[in-house]
């Protein structure tokens, strides 16, 4: 019986530490995800809001010459999508000392852009929960316009 336990235990705890693990995301699915949260982020310059608005808008012949990565953050992004309740959306986003709440189709936008980087839901109680903590996605618009693939990174870890 205590052999079972321990085996429990330690398969408990190799869950919890794969859930804990950075996850690397990068090409379009980093670009969108930066794109979606970047507009709604008190830490991302307007500018900067507008450089990354263009780039996953398809335009990069505006003139863009700064050789200058762009950085967009969050401490915490919390997307709920109502199963029983299908009209139900809420996504919750922390900016260190700020909070941002979005409904219906921006959080949508949020939590659609979350499954196609890989951000797995988790069903609870009539709602699928996605939850990142730690994001932070480095764009650099100068290798963007290259159109090589490259220029857009994000890192964050499953779980808030």
């Amino acid at each position: 019986m205590k052999f079972v336990l321990v085996a429990v235990l330690m398969i408990m705890g190799r869950q919890t530490a794969a859930i804990a693990a950075p996850v690397t995301v990068t090409g379009p699915a980093a670009l969108a995800l930066a794109a979606v949260i970047a507009q709604h982020s008190p830490l991302v310059r307007a500018f900067d809001q507008r450089i990354i608005a263009r780039l996953f808008g398809g335009s990069t012949n505006f003139g863009f010459t700064r050789n200058r990565k762009i950085s967009v953050r969050a401490d915490s992004v919390i997307c709920r999508t109502g199963n029983i309740d299908i009209t139900a959306r809420t996504c919750e986003l922390s900016f260190g000392t700020g909070k941002r709440t979005l409904t219906g189709r921006g959080a949508n936008e949020i939590s659609s852009t979350g499954l196609a980087a890989g951000i797995s839901p988790e069903g609870a109680a009539g709602s699928m929960i996605q939850s990142i903590s730690k994001l932070e996605c480095t764009i650099d618009p100068i290798e963007i316009m290259k159109k090589a693939g490259g220029g857009a990174d994000c890192t964050f870890e499953t779980g808030a």
